[in-house]
């Protein structure tokens, strides 16, 4: 369905170096009836797909631990950052791709996972949808130590933790990354753990 209050004009590209950032004007037809014209620059990475996993009888999760650039520059004194795993869908489909991303990243070959929801999560700059799994697991499905891919210049560590030293961490500010943060209040408040 087309937005008929939305005109594109042009878009240019400014960068494709790594993905597409894209400069995009319009014409916006505003709530007091007049046309106005936008310029917003756009970021375009593909859309990806990010799981907790969780051992109920355990009470553990499995998250992630690796360098991010823009939170070393943003503040972050070491720029490694808590997450859980996550990656672009490319040409999977989003179940296709957690499935692969999990084994690759954190050693787990996962039977079932279940689609909770799915969420821009940085609409004003980012065009990403985020498809948002959880997944339970346990020893006999590790089939590897994880890690990431070589060629992908992944150094990712695989930490298991208790599920509420996890959410302790948020409360402390030790946790900051969003979609690991509302993974773990879905679990949380849906008694998963």
């Amino acid at each position: 369905m087309k937005n008929e209050r939305i005109k594109i004009r042009k878009t240019e590209i400014l960068s494709d170096n790594w993905y597409i950032l894209n400069k995009v004007t319009y014409d916006f037809h505003n709530k007091n009836g007049d046309w106005e014209t936008h310029s917003r620059e756009a970021y375009d990475r593909g859309n990806g797909a990010t799981i907790l996993l969780y051992n109920k009888e355990q009470r553990t999760v499995i998250l992630t631990r690796q360098f991010r650039l823009p939170t070393y520059i943003n503040g972050n004194e070491t720029g490694m950052l808590l997450e859980a795993c996550a990656g672009l869908l490319d040409q999977d489909n989003p179940e296709d791709c957690i499935r692969k991303e999990t084994e690759e990243e954190t050693g787990y070959r996962i039977k079932s996972v279940q689609k909770i929801f799915e969420a821009y999560m940085s609409p004003g700059s980012v065009t990403e949808i985020l498809y948002f799994f959880v997944a339970e697991y346990d020893a006999q499905m590790k089939v590897s130590e994880g890690g990431g891919l070589k060629e992908e210049q992944e150094n990712i560590e695989v930490v298991e933790m208790n599920f509420d030293e996890a959410i302790t961490m948020i409360e402390t500010g030790e946790l900051k990354d969003g979609k690991t943060i509302m993974l773990l209040q879905y679990a949380q408040l849906n008694q998963l753990i």
